[in-house]
C-alpha cells in the first residue's frame, strides 16, 4: 500500500486577527453582495429557521381542543373550517388535508372528546365507594350538564350526520358507545355479584339503562322545556332504585 503525499504546507501568513465569534443561537445574516457558494444545494434558499417555526402545523389534539372550544364558546354552527383556521393559525385549506371534511373532523373531535372523558370515568369506577355510588357517579357523567352542553351538542351532529356515514365512520361510532356500554354492564355485573343489586342480567339491563339516559340526555341538551338536570337525574335515581332494589 502505498502512503498518499502530504499537502503543501500553508504558504499564507497567519490572521493577526481573532475569529469573529457568534452567540449559539445567532445567525447572522448572508452578505447580499457576496458571490454564490458553488458547494449550495440547487434551489432557492432555505428558510430561517424562525420562519419555519412559524408555519409549523399546530398538533392535532391542539387543533382538537380548539374546535371543542369553540364549541362551547361560540356554538356548534360557528364552527366552520375557516373560523377553526383562524382560531389556530391555519388555512382552511391545510384543515381539509388533514381531516378531508367537516364530518371527519367532527368525527376526530367527538373521539378526543370522548378519549378525555374515559379517563374521568376509569378513574370514578375505580375509586372506593359502594357499587351504588358508582353507578351513581356514572349517570351524573353521562347526563350533560345543560343546554347546549358542548359534548352532547356534538354527539348530536355527529350522530345525525352519521345517515350517510361510511362504515369505517359508523365502527368508530359504535367504538364509542361500546366503552360506555361495557364499563356499565363491569359496574353491574360487580353490583349483582355483591348482593348489592337484584338479580338481572347486567347487559340487557345496561342496554335499557342506556337507552334512558339518552333519552333524557336529549332532552336536557336541546333544552326541552320543562326537563332539566335535576329532574333527570331524579328520574333515573328513581328507576335504578325500583330496578336493583
Amino acid at each position: 500500500m502505498t502512503t498518499p503525499p502530504h499537502p503543501p504546507p500553508d504558504t499564507h501568513p497567519p490572521d493577526t486577527h481573532p475569529p469573529e465569534t457568534h452567540p449559539p443561537d445567532a445567525h447572522p445574516s448572508p452578505d447580499p453582495d457576496a458571490p454564490p457558494d458553488p458547494d449550495a444545494p440547487p434551489g432557492p434558499p432555505a428558510r430561517p429557521v424562525a420562519a419555519r417555526r412559524r408555519n409549523t402545523a399546530p398538533p392535532r389534539e391542539d387543533v382538537l381542543g380548539a374546535a371543542m372550544s369553540m364549541i362551547a364558546e361560540r356554538g356548534l354552527d360557528k364552527l366552520t373550517m375557516a373560523a377553526l383556521g383562524r382560531e389556530v393559525g391555519m388555512s382552511s385549506g391545510h384543515l381539509l388535508y388533514y381531516f378531508h371534511s367537516k364530518d371527519e373532523l367532527l368525527l376526530r373531535t367527538l373521539e378526543w372528546s370522548e378519549g378525555r372523558l374515559g379517563v374521568e370515568r376509569a378513574r370514578l369506577l375505580t375509586r372506593t365507594g359502594t357499587v351504588r355510588e358508582r353507578l351513581a357517579a356514572y349517570v351524573d357523567l353521562y347526563v350533560p350538564d345543560g343546554h347546549r352542553d358542548p359534548h352532547w351538542t356534538l354527539w348530536l351532529e355527529v350522530w345525525n350526520r352519521s345517515q350517510n356515514a361510511d362504515d369505517d365512520a359508523r365502527e368508530r361510532q359504535a367504538a364509542i358507545e361500546g366503552a360506555w356500554h361495557r364499563d356499565l354492564v363491569a359496574l353491574l355485573a360487580e353490583g349483582v355479584s355483591k348482593g348489592e343489586f337484584r338479580a338481572v342480567d347486567p347487559d340487557r339491563f345496561a342496554a335499557r339503562l342506556r337507552a334512558l339516559l339518552d333519552g333524557f340526555s336529549i332532552h336536557v341538551a336541546i333544552g326541552l322545556r320543562g326537563t332539566d338536570r335535576a329532574q333527570i337525574l331524579a328520574h333515573v335515581r328513581e328507576f335504578l332504585d325500583e330496578s336493583l332494589g
